[in-house]
């Protein structure tokens, strides 16, 4: 299972990529075509071209694992926009919403404010 520390980097594949490699083509890719490490600890989503299925490639410290999931009704968020994109990074909790069916819609991540003692004390 894919842990839940907030540390973990989930890179998702910005184009479709073939589901019927395994091991070996999900790692290529990620070598070749994100320049990344697969080994790295970091999760990899790929995602097919009619966005009915996916894979998450993870260096779990042993070995490597490979997540797949098949929609039976609806489509995952399209995570590619342009041809040449580079790699999006994904939290770990936008990864389990895309996983369960959620569009990612924001063009930018929202993050919550940091609170100060400032801030507080200037809101009357």
């Amino acid at each position: 299972m894919i842990g839940s520390t907030r540390t973990l980097r989930v890179w998702a594949y910005p184009a479709p990529a073939d589901l019927r490699k395994g091991f070996d083509g999900l790692q290529a890719l990620v070598a070749t075509h994100l320049q990344r490490d697969p080994l790295s600890g970091d999760c990899y989503l790929f995602v097919n071209r009619t966005r009915r299925r996916a894979k998450v490639l993870l260096w779990d410290g042993t070995g490597l694992c490979i997540y797949q999931k098949r929609l039976e009704q609806g489509r995952f968020a399209a995570l590619w926009v342009q041809t040449g994109a580079s790699a999006v990074e994904l939290t770990l909790s936008e990864l389990a919403l895309l996983l369960e069916g959620c569009a990612l819609l924001a063009q930018r991540r929202l993050s919550p404010t940091v609170v100060t003692p400032r801030t507080l004390g200037a809101t009357r």
